[in-house]
């Protein structure tokens, strides 16, 4: 586990201090859907993990938890408007509750409110509204700035508003407007003053995926999947480097890429997964398909890379694949169109239309399940929220409805 986690600190390069297993931001430490928690329950008891505590008037929403020193950070909507909410780790008590904005008029057809998960960086988070309000908090709730991507960047976002959890490298925030002027943007994160903005040529549409960091072809990259295309830029100056547009999918572009040294993987959950190779061609990048297929096709519910395979939800079934390949190693119903994380060996399979949670195997010879159980409340919207392993606590959100179930084995 060690060794995992270690490579995929090297690759990714995301420098955020973790303490314990902490889950500092959207998917984890280096976002890649990995908790660094261990000691875990490798089998669960008929009846599922005993439940540490629940909420039931959370607010609504789809953001998933962070959680860093004893601290659950969340993003929610009451009454028409967003918060940043703060919750005791071993309790679900509220400590405080900071609102970030109004809910954005471009928010989609289905549910007005807040996506983004919160990025904590030290004393510090970074919250993103779904009407492009971002704004930084310390920890305990004071707003020390905000920005509108939408207003201050002439940014333009998809039908169902901002939804990007964003990065934080080194002394950079790095965000997705959207549109010609800044397709991505570079702000200090102590004042919120622009470092640079990127402009991507014809500009682009800012999506649902959130931004990885690529260290290939000699250059530190920012990769992001907007409307109509993957693409790279110079994580020093912005310049937009590539792009590669064989699995863009009608406006739903999801999945946050998952990379290893110089491959991306991206895919289109009704069109296809790609996976790109990157390589230095005079001052600028190329982006070369290694493999389009359309039975590799994760979306909303995410990735997890492990050993050279790739876990994921494609069409109706958990699959398992070769990641330099594209090949389907085996392909199982589990509990339904699911989203997923990895932690201590396991794969943990949420089921966002079932309501029912499985522990599986990261096993890439067969789908090897070690107990499953469902949410004891469901509500009749899916419950999109990727599964959290941080210290001994699986994190299930499901619109007001937050969980945590002790996952730890007994001392």
């Amino acid at each position: 586990m060690r060794r995992i986690l270690l490579a995929f600190v090297t690759v990714v390069g995301v420098l955020l201090p973790a303490f314990a297993a902490d889950w500092p931001q959207w998917r984890g430490p280096d976002r890649t859907g990995i908790s660094g928690d261990t000691g875990l329950l490798q089998e669960w008891p008929k009846e599922g993990p005993k439940l540490r505590w629940k909420i039931t008037d959370l607010g609504t929403g789809y953001s998933s938890p962070a959680v860093v020193k004893g601290v659950v950070y969340i993003q929610t909507t009451r009454k028409g408007e967003e918060f940043a909410v703060a919750l005791d780790e071993k309790t679900g008590k509220e400590s405080w509750a900071t609102k970030l904005g109004k809910v954005g008029a471009n928010r989609g057809p289905q549910y007005p409110g807040t996506r983004a998960t919160p990025t904590v960086d030290g004393e510090k988070l970074y919250c993103l509204a779904s009407d492009g309000e971002l704004n930084c908090l310390d920890i305990k709730g004071k707003v020390i700035w905000h920005k509108n991507l939408a207003k201050d960047f002439d940014g333009e976002v998809g039908m169902w508003a901002y939804t990007e959890s964003v990065l934080i490298d080194g002394d950079a925030v790095i965000c997705t407007p959207g549109g010609k002027k800044a397709t991505l943007a570079a702000l200090k994160k102590e004042s919120g003053d622009v470092i640079w903005k990127s402009e991507v040529p014809g500009g682009d549409i800012a999506d649902y995926a959130s931004i990885m960091i690529v260290e290939a072809a000699g250059k530190k990259q920012y990769v992001q999947y907007m409307r109509k295309a993957l693409i790279g830029v110079d994580a020093k100056s912005g310049k937009f480097l590539w792009k590669y547009d064989a699995t863009q999918d009608q406006g739903a572009s999801m999945l946050t890429p998952v990379v290893f040294k110089d491959k991306v993987f991206v895919a289109g959950a009704r069109k296809g997964g790609g996976l790109v190779g990157l390589k230095a061609d005079g001052e600028n990048v190329s982006a070369t398909q290694v493999y389009f297929d359309k039975a590799v096709a994760p979306g909303i519910g995410g990735a997890v890379l492990l050993d050279g395979y790739l876990y994921g939800h494609a069409g109706a079934n958990l699959f398992c694949a070769e990641f330099a390949t594209g090949k389907v190693l085996w392909k199982e119903a589990s509990v339904g169109p699911a989203s997923i994380c990895f932690a201590d060996g396991r794969l943990y399979v949420r089921g966002y239309n079932s309501g029912e949670v499985a522990l599986v195997e990261a096993n890439p010879k067969e789908y090897v399940e070690k107990g499953r159980f469902k949410l004891s409340d469901k509500t009749k919207t899916p419950g999109w929220p990727h599964p959290v392993v941080a210290n001994g606590g699986l994190y299930l959100r499901d619109m007001d409805y937050l969980f945590c179930y002790d996952v730890a084995q007994k001392k």
